[in-house]
């Protein structure tokens, strides 16, 4: 691969775009990955398991006592400055987590082991660590990200840039949070580890139901290159309308729009639980051991227990994971139960003839019902069958479903989302379709203030202060686009050049 490095910082901002077409070239590739590498043998594997570490912490206006002209920072930075508020006293514990597993995973090699672990990092993390300067963390991690005998135990998994709920998210900007995730990652650590990178975490485990969404996220993960996405058992169902057969094998997931078009992707189930204790003291290991091989498709295949987690909330990952990982790894070899990353377990079964069409199918839950409503598939076909449902039962609901559904995405929320709408529909009513230097400044910082102000957390944390945080970002990003961009910006700048 001869495509030079690019920087990670470009005028203090992440470079989140500009080098669309590079990033293309490389996340279109379909090589394998871990294939030539592995050191597992399907047929001497009776069930597998995976664990990912979730890593996120939103970026704020909150370096300055006025929110108005405040600096934008990680949160992370913000817990470091103020360590009495709260249990920002654990800071320091989140920094470590975000870096250990660049010194767990060579040490377990070292002791002759076979560690694997999945790494989902929001592209706010890594911003906000390498702008409050701890470079260290970031360079803890670049061994396992690119030296060709650790990253083979190690395997990132692309996301949203600035962790949006892919629902409450508008539609065109999702392939813009993950081209920019993309693009900033291959900064960091090199084209060559991008190209590695065939799965996506989506934040909060969140899959849109609604047909056009869900379509529009499906055909944006294919278009950016992903060839799997980790989706939550509870929010999918099968072609049928039932609930999944059998969790521990992959699956096909299907969109379906309200024109009729279809799109799918390879999906891989994580199951229900209380994630982060579940990661934490290696459940999936346990459960994986009392699975026998099945068949998919005629052939037979070991099964896969899939588990994510934060990385670093609660005091069970912060203390107990460690050394659970190291306990565990010590338990397996390369027979029997073994630990596996997603991509190389998916290139195994296909090196064994398993193809995506022989997967068993699933939608996201509740199409069914909706699709029994649709007589005429055109546009607005979706949206039609829902207002029906909806005069029906009142209660009935196309919000997606995520780990978190006691939390609605949407209700109760206008007071971000209505900002957080207007300044996308802004942004592509000025950008979209011009000749806009996606390398300059004016562009990177107006798409920077986009992203960031979708990120979940600023509803997740509830109304307050984070609602005001979220509602400065979209403020100012609405300023960034009427300065640089608006007819009367353009027109200013054209009169100024003759």
């Amino acid at each position: 691969m001869d495509l030079q490095p690019i920087p990670e910082i470009v005028d203090g901002l992440p470079n989140l775009c500009g080098a669309e077409a590079q990033v293309e070239e490389v996340t279109r590739r379909r090589e394998p990955v871990f294939l030539g590498q592995t050191n597992l043998q399907l047929d001497r594997l009776r069930a597998t398991f995976a664990i990912a570490l979730h890593m996120q912490q939103p970026l704020i206006p909150a370096g300055g006592d006025d929110l108005h002209h405040a600096e934008i920072i990680s949160n992370l930075d913000y817990m470091m400055r103020h360590p009495d508020l709260g249990d920002n006293h654990n800071a320091p514990v989140f920094a470590e987590c975000y870096a250990r597993m660049g010194n767990i995973i060579p040490e377990m090699i070292q002791a002759g082991h076979h560690p694997r672990v999945m790494l989902d990092y929001s592209g706010e993390i890594l911003f906000g660590l390498r702008k409050m300067g701890r470079d260290d963390v970031l360079e803890r991690l670049r061994g396992i990200t690119c030296d060709g005998e650790l990253c083979k135990h190690a395997e990132w998994i692309g996301t949203m840039w600035g962790h949006a709920v892919t629902s409450s998210t508008p539609l065109p900007d999702l392939k813009l949070h993950m081209q920019a995730w993309q693009q900033h990652f291959a900064a960091i650590y090199g084209w060559e580890a991008l190209a590695r990178v065939r799965g996506f975490s989506p934040p909060e485990m969140h899959l849109p139901n609604h047909p056009d969404a869900a379509y529009e996220f499906i055909k944006a993960l294919k278009e950016c290159g992903y060839q799997w996405v980790m989706v939550q058992e509870h929010t999918v169902e099968t072609i049928g309308g039932h609930g999944l057969q059998d969790k521990h094998v992959p699956h096909r997931l299907v969109a379906k729009n309200s024109c009729g078009e279809e799109v799918s992707i390879i999906a891989v189930i994580k199951t229900q639980g209380s994630d982060t204790k579940l990661v934490a003291q290696m459940q999936p290991y346990y459960e994986a051991e009392t699975l026998e091989r099945r068949e998919l498709g005629g052939i037979s295949i070991p099964p896969i227990v899939t588990q994510i987690g934060d990385g670093e909330n609660g005091g069970v990952m912060m203390n107990e994971f460690p050394s659970c990982f190291r306990q565990t790894v010590a338990r397996f070899g390369t027979e029997g139960v073994v630990g596996v990353n997603v991509t190389e377990y998916l290139e195994l079964i296909e090196q064994a003839g398993v193809r995506e069409e022989m997967l068993p199918a699933i939608r996201p839950i509740g199409q069914g019902q909706l699709f029994e409503r649709i007589t005429r598939w055109g546009p607005g076909a979706a949206d039609e069958a829902i207002a029906q449902l909806r005069h029906e039962w009142p209660d009935f609901s196309m919000e997606g479903g995520s780990w978190t559904n006691n939390i609605s995405w949407v209700r109760d929320y206008e007071n971000v989302l209505t900002p957080m709408n207007k300044l996308s529909a802004r942004f592509h009513e000025l950008l979209d379709g011009q000749p806009v230097d996606k390398n300059s400044q004016p562009y990177r910082n107006a798409l920077f203030h986009l992203l960031v102000s979708q990120t979940s957390c600023f509803r997740y944390w509830g109304q307050g202060q984070w609602t005001d945080y979220a509602q400065e970002i979209c403020r100012r990003g609405t300023d960034i686009l009427e300065h640089d961009f608006s007819s009367t910006a353009v027109h200013e700048q054209v009169t100024a050049d003759t």
